[in-house]
């Protein structure tokens, strides 16, 4: 049953559900909002990614709570003073559905400052559109108000998150992503609390000679998620970019109409379908380094590194999610730079225990104390709001109610960081040719002497000469480096284990699944 939702703060005046014209023309009108030669916008925002230290959960307990959590008092009292700032400010109101299937979407609300334009009209090309805003009544609502100022907060920015009402309030932060985040985060208690599990993934259909094919990549964002999804074999079409609901039986849910995409380093040759939709005229960016001409350089980090780009799903070639039935394989991305091999393929414990450990490389798109930091992120899923232990046992018993392969992918090197010369870099090719070896199950394998999973002995379309992205051991031993390698595997093992001790409730099977 939907919550009963209080109703919106009043507010000085409300605009409800503007065409995308009528929201990017109040946008343009922006100080900080530049247009581009493709006639789309630029905004140039002052928070520059997710503020994590920054983000709370409301709850009766907070000294009991895993997660960073205030008080239902502290709740109420960030909430007055966002209604009393909120009576005095003109607002936005963009009604949409997380999800596009009439027996699995939730109905969402952003409420939001029009002085922020860009943000209302960045969500509304996520949100699936109601087919009508007539008696629409949210389950979830993002109360927002970028130029609000908390004192006592983290760079007095809040972003306070309150499962039980539904509602999260944000504070302070014009960077779009609290907005997509603020209704996600919250639709994954929905998910989990219905029997499934939220994953942080794409979703794409390859075509085979032995019918479609369905995949998730689970991955951090700026791992190469997206960039996974994007890439074409055999004509595959993506299908979601960001969050996919798993339901027992397999079954699979779409969640956004739309791609918040990241465009470091992005070029027309090796992603030309996120390219050309990000230079279309609808498509919105974030904080993307243009000349006076209004020429973008993606590869100008000078500002940013997290520079971003919304655009609909409507713009490009993509595949419906309601036509799909189950997912056959997933994907487990993991940006790393020393023994983890391009691909590995797990067993169901293995690849719980995986999904736990939820390793790679930070990157930009998490803040500044996460770039370059070897980081593990349960289901690297930063937007879980609950206790880690129930994503690795829920993920253990979907996979016993619907087997599917499941693999680990690293994105990043093997050998050594990009400054060592004796390593390999696992370029966006590579990673095509794996996931097309993969649907099409044209891989061979042999198991791993070290961590027991299998690793691929070949791979159609990785040719010798970079084959030892696929086999870490043999190079590092060709390099007379065999006591380092042995030296990683040991502290990884020990480290794996310790990690996933933190969490009591997780099932013994999973842990054992590292030793």
């Amino acid at each position: 049953m939907a919550k009963q939702m209080a109703p919106l703060p009043d507010a000085k005046s409300v605009k409800a559900n503007l065409s995308a014209e009528q929201l990017k023309e109040l946008a343009a009108a922006m100080p900080n909002a530049q247009e581009t030669r493709y006639g789309n916008l630029n905004l140039q925002t002052q928070v520059l990614a997710r503020s994590k230290a920054s983000t709370f959960l409301v709850v009766d307990d907070p000294e009991a709570s895993s997660e960073q959590a205030i008080s239902r008092e502290e709740g109420e009292r960030i909430a007055s003073l966002q209604d009393d700032y909120i009576a005095g400010r003109d607002m936005l109101v963009v009604d949409g559905y997380i999800g596009d299937d009439p027996d699995f979407r939730t109905p969402t609300r952003l409420y939001v400052e029009e002085a922020n334009a860009n943000v209302a009209g960045m969500q509304k090309q996520l949100y699936f559109d109601p087919e009508s805003t007539d008696g629409f009544e949210p389950e979830l609502t993002v109360i927002y108000t970028p130029n609000l100022q908390v004192k006592g907060y983290p760079n007095d920015r809040v972003i306070a998150v309150d499962l039980e009402q539904g509602v999260t309030r944000v504070c302070n932060s014009d960077y779009f992503g609290e907005s997509k985040k603020g209704g996600l985060r919250m639709w994954n208690k929905l998910v989990y609390d219905r029997g499934g599990l939220p994953l942080h993934a794409g979703c794409k259909v390859i075509p085979t000679g032995s019918g479609d094919k369905v995949g998730l990549i689970v991955g951090l964002s700026g791992t190469g998620k997206t960039t996974t999804t994007f890439t074409r074999q055999n004509g595959s079409l993506p299908v979601q970019d960001d969050f996919v609901a798993m339901m027992p039986g397999g079954k699979v849910y779409a969640t956004e109409a739309g791609c918040f995409a990241k465009t470091f380093a992005l070029s027309q040759e090796d992603e030309p379908t996120i390219y050309g939709a990000v230079t279309r005229p609808e498509a919105y960016l974030e904080n993307v380094s243009q000349d006076d001409s209004g020429e973008l350089d993606f590869f100008d980090t000078s500002y940013t590194q997290n520079g971003r780009a919304t655009f609909s799903f409507s713009s490009i070639e993509a595949g419906d999610a309601r036509d799909l039935e189950s997912a056959d394989f997933l994907l487990i991305l993991n940006r790393n730079e020393n023994i983890i091999p391009a691909v590995a393929k797990l067993n169901a414990e293995q690849a719980a225990a995986y999904f736990m450990l939820g390793e790679t490389q930070g990157t930009s798109a998490g803040g500044a104390e996460e770039a370059g930091k070897f980081l593990r992120v349960p289901g690297t899923n930063p937007f879980f709001p609950d206790e880690h232990d129930l994503q690795g046992n829920r993920f253990l018993e979907l996979m016993a109610d619907h087997s599917l392969d499941v693999y680990l992918l690293n994105t990043g090197r093997v050998g050594g960081p990009d400054s060592d010369e004796r390593s390999q870099k696992v370029r966006i090719p590579h990673s095509s040719a794996i996931v097309k070896g993969i649907a099409e199950g044209t891989i061979e394998w042999e198991d791993d002497p070290d961590f027991g999973y299998q690793v691929a002995t070949g791979v159609p379309g990785i040719d010798a000469e970079d084959a030892g992205v696929l086999r870490p051991r043999d190079v590092y031993e060709s390099q007379g480096r065999g006591d380092d390698y042995a030296g990683i595997v040991e502290r990884l093992k020990g480290e794996r284990e310790e990690f996933l001790k933190k969490f009591p409730a997780l099932s013994d099977e999973i842990v054992a699944a590292v030793s």
